[in-house]
């Protein structure tokens, strides 16, 4: 009778210890939710790999962003992956503005239809749909006035003299460089595009983007979807980007716009910032490079 009782209070003690584990799993997979819905809808976490931010944000800055004032949505990408997601998008407080430091879903590069790399980029917004861009000289000109740029940018010691013309640069064909670039109206929806055999380049890869196809046949007449056409509508409201690194910053210069859904959130604060830079197997350097003045500094 003894080994009986024995053998059931083990049992018993097995069982409990089942649940606990369950239990611990359960709380595990909510928190998971929770904090994915947080992310999603209202405050995103994000780090700086590159310097074309700086000195605005340096790299090594750790922020937060705020989703919910553009319109927070479901998960994009299968968590920690790559892997597209249709989403549901909540109504934004506000539409972006000039002038806002933004996450924004990568594009594509210039003659891409599909991005080659699903991840964000953070710029700062610098052109809204309508707006005319241009550059002389470093110095951005946006509807014909000086752009207020940081004082913590960073512009080339010696722009590129306009006529050298970079064959990266968008649109394809355009004869700009970085430093000296434009005119260039940024879309928005209901333009309507005159569309001519000289500028189907610049509008090749922008039409296809929007679900459309495009070709041009010997005789020099344009086909959209099958028909002659020669003007296109806009379906989507545009947005250009630039970063404060002027000299070092792959950008709307270089792939073109921005459609307002790519458009994530608006940078918030800096929550902790050192040096990473530096390598984790110098565990003692990469503490010591910890910049304390950062940590809870908004980001303008």
């Amino acid at each position: 009778m003894a080994n009986t009782l024995g053998k059931k209070s083990i049992k018993k003690k097995k069982v409990s210890t089942l649940e606990e584990k369950a239990k611990s799993f359960g709380s595990l997979v909510l928190t998971l939710i929770v904090v994915l819905f947080i992310q999603s809808f209202f405050i995103q976490g994000y780090s700086t790999p590159t310097g074309s931010m700086l000195n605005t944000i340096l790299i090594g800055d750790k922020m937060f962003f705020n989703q919910f004032i553009y319109g927070g949505s479901t998960p994009r990408n299968i968590p920690f992956t790559e892997i597209r997601l249709p989403y549901l998008q909540l109504p934004a407080v506000r539409d972006p503005k000039r002038n806002d430091i933004v996450n924004f879903e990568f594009p594509g590069m210039r003659d891409e239809l599909v991005p080659s790399q699903n991840v964000q980029y953070l710029k700062r917004l610098v052109g809204e749909p309508g707006d005319k861009i241009e550059i002389i000289n470093q110095v951005l000109y946006v509807n014909g006035e000086k752009f207020p740029w940081p004082e913590a940018g960073i512009l080339a010691p010696k722009p590129t003299p306009k006529g050298q013309p970079n064959p990266q640069i968008f649109p394809k064909g355009s004869g700009w460089n970085e430093d000296n670039y434009g005119p260039l109206t940024v879309p928005k929806k209901g333009d309507v595009v005159n569309l001519t055999k000289e500028n189907f380049v610049e509008w090749d890869t922008f039409i296809k983007r929007e679900g459309h196809k495009i070709e041009i046949k010997g005789d020099g007449k344009i086909y959209i979807d099958g028909k002659e056409s020669a003007t296109y509508t806009v379906e989507n409201n545009y947005y250009f980007m630039m970063g404060d690194n002027r000299n070092n910053s792959l950008d709307s210069r270089f792939w073109g716009f921005v459609r307002r859904e790519a458009i994530v959130g608006k940078a918030w604060f800096t929550y902790f910032s050192w040096n990473s830079e530096i390598s984790f197997s110098d565990f003692g350097r990469l503490v010591g490079s910890i910049r304390w003045n950062r940590i809870g500094k908004p980001i303008e």
